[in-house]
């Protein structure tokens, strides 16, 4: 008969399904600092759908939509869960965590494609199988049923076992400790849709291409991507002590944002004092990009996250035909644009979100193939889960990712045997 329960870091019987585990646990009446909002708890272990498996979690990655689930902003990640048409939830508490690295405990009755004792990571994309736009062989990503695990759904990698879809699990890179494979995955497959998924503007060789938040989670990851298909990046920065960090990545050069102050919402166009000092900041920071080149070229495409601080001069900078990708706005979120550069100049705008399944298996390739870095930079207990997103709250965290480890209760390890 199984255990009720192991410790952290207690390996069970492969396999052998306890009926508990530890989890960080979010409920509605903690919700703010994430320090209060994460709580160790016991709770049962979750049954599993024939399509999904049950993972033994070795090390989580940290992401920011855990410190929104958090706060209890911009929603409660619980409320609307009881009556979600495809994946109801009514525990009422929310354990998040969208990266994952570990081994494979239990497969569903309709599982082929991974077998027990699979050592995998984790991609945060899920579907149901029956939504009519996955069924008629479209993007799941534009499906209804389309949600980020861990953190549109419940139970994800913050606990000692999580429950996934056989999908969502690719092949551990072997080279890696868990905690590295922990890190990667979410940034990376959102950056490589970015980058890659959008023909005709997919990344070319010689491409320039502009990364805004060249040591973050996701800038890190897309200078590599680029590097990897021989295309031309250039990071952009907070302060000049960053610039070796990207260049190490691969980019060809680093622009320091402070060393220009137009940022923000683009004045409007019948201000002439206020829209001339706005283009002579976007024109100053175009030189610069040309002076890291060393040409008059400019961006074919801009990996945007920030948003309202930086779109109007991404759209400014942007080659004629280029585009201007984005997935956040971290900044804010009313974008503005001089039209008279987008139209005549033909410029596209796009926006962009997460991955698919094809998408996460070419960020995976070029993990495995030693292309691409996960940049762990820090590593946390499972006891740390709290701070660790207190820190990135507080945009304290160091360049890069963090990690988590859960089972793994050591850095270093690399597979279930050390």
């Amino acid at each position: 008969m199984a255990k009720e329960i192991y410790e952290i870091g207690e390996l069970p019987p492969l396999g052998e399904v306890p009926q508990k585990m530890i989890a960080q646990v979010v409920r509605p009446d903690r919700f703010g600092e994430p320090t209060q909002a994460f709580q160790k708890e016991t709770v049962a272990i979750p049954s599993i759908r024939p399509d999904e498996v049950l993972v033994y979690v070795m090390a989580a990655g940290v992401n920011y939509n855990n410190v929104w689930a958090a706060l209890g902003i911009p929603i409660d990640v619980t409320k609307s869960r009881p009556k979600d048409p495809y994946f109801p939830d009514t525990t009422g508490f929310h354990i998040g965590g969208s990266d994952a690295s570990g081994i494979v405990w239990k497969v569903g009755s309709d599982v082929k494609n991974i077998k027990i004792g699979d050592e995998v990571v984790i991609h945060c994309g899920m579907w149901d199988k029956n939504d009519p736009v996955v069924k008629t062989g479209q993007d799941p990503m534009y499906g209804p049923s389309f949600r980020i695990w861990g953190y549109e759904t419940n139970y994800g990698s913050f606990a000692q076992f999580t429950r996934v879809q056989a999908h969502q699990c690719l092949p551990k890179p072997k080279h890696l400790t868990w905690e590295e494979s922990a890190a990667y995955m979410l940034v990376g497959a959102t950056a490589y849709r970015m980058l890659m998924a959008w023909t005709p503007h997919h990344v070319q060789k010689n491409d320039v291409v502009l990364i805004w938040g060249g040591t973050g989670g996701l800038g890190c990851q897309a200078i590599q991507i680029v590097k990897a298909v021989d295309g031309v990046a250039i990071a952009v920065v907070s302060s000049d002590d960053k610039a070796e960090y990207c260049k190490k990545l691969g980019a060809k050069g680093v622009i320091n944002r402070k060393n220009f102050n137009h940022w923000g919402i683009l004045p409007h166009w019948k201000d002439q004092v206020g829209y001339d000092k706005w283009l002579g900041g976007a024109r100053a920071f175009g030189k610069a990009i040309w002076e890291v080149l060393g040409e008059r070229k400019s961006p074919r495409i801009v990996f945007e996250h920030p948003g309202e601080d930086t779109v109007p001069t991404s759209g400014f900078v942007c080659d004629t035909g280029g585009m201007v990708v984005i997935c956040a706005g971290t900044t804010g979120y009313n974008a503005t644009l001089d039209l008279r550069y987008h139209w005549m100049r033909q410029k596209r705008f796009q926006g962009s979100h997460f991955a698919n399944d094809d998408q996460a298996k070419g960020i995976n390739e070029l993990v495995l193939a030693g292309k691409v870095d996960p940049c762990l930079s820090k590593t946390f207990q499972f006891d740390e889960t709290g701070s660790c997103h207190a820190l990135m709250h507080q945009n304290k965290h160091p360049s890069g990712n963090m990690a988590i480890l859960v089972n793994a209760k050591k850095t270093g390890l690399k597979n279930l045997h050390e």
